[in-house]
């Protein structure tokens, strides 16, 4: 039960799961990316500790950033170019678009990259954050800051897995989304790397 997993423990699942280069997941196909020049990028996966139990903490996006308009997602973005880590970009990413100090975050380890069709290869950092936590939310990116039960999460009946035909993409390939949790709903690139993230922790049921 995700109640009893400690941080020692999660840190070993994903030290045992990483490998580095290793994709986990493609949003889309593989021939997409034959000869594509894939974009770095990183997101955090902040877990944190509340009422008894591991939540995700994800963000909404506001519907004037220029991709993703109004989707729930992890901080996280493009990397620049003088960063050299995953954690750099992610860490940075979470301070500009939440307000998290590095300083307030453990660093788990990472998640396999997932390549999404809109060309990024991103790469998740799972880090453990205070919570309830004064979050200061980018006006021009963010629009709510929220979080979601681990328990919720991993139970099968919360979720769904359909095929889309996104516009540009040849074939169909299968999407995760979840049913509303407090008004907000979860799915796509931040689904798979939620649903790989419970993989790792032996907590996928479906």
């Amino acid at each position: 039960m995700p109640s009893n997993l400690k941080e020692a423990t999660i840190a070993e699942c994903l030290r045992l799961a990483y490998r580095q280069g290793v994709v986990a997941s493609t949003d889309g196909y593989a021939e997409m990316y034959a000869g594509v020049q894939l974009k770095c990028a990183a997101v955090l996966i902040p877990l944190v500790w509340w009422k008894a139990e591991w939540h995700l903490v994800y963000t909404r996006r506001t519907e004037t950033v220029e991709h993703h308009k109004g989707q729930v997602s992890f901080p996280g973005g493009g990397c620049n170019a003088d960063e050299t880590t995953p954690e750099q970009t992610a860490l940075r990413e979470a301070e500009e678009e939440i307000g998290l100090k590095s300083g307030d975050v453990r660093l788990l380890g990472r998640l396999n990259e997932v390549l999404t069709i809109t060309r990024y290869r991103v790469t998740p950092v799972v880090a453990v954050m205070p919570w309830p936590y004064e979050v200061r939310p980018e006006p021009a990116e963010v629009e709510r800051v929220f979080t979601i039960p681990l328990l919720w999460l991993s139970q099968p009946e919360n979720w769904e897995e359909h095929p889309a035909t996104p516009a540009g993409v040849p074939r169909s390939f299968l999407v995760i989304s979840y049913h509303p949790y407090d008004g907000e709903v979860l799915w796509g690139a931040s689904a798979r790397m939620t649903h790989n993230f419970l993989s790792v922790l032996g907590l996928l049921k479906k």
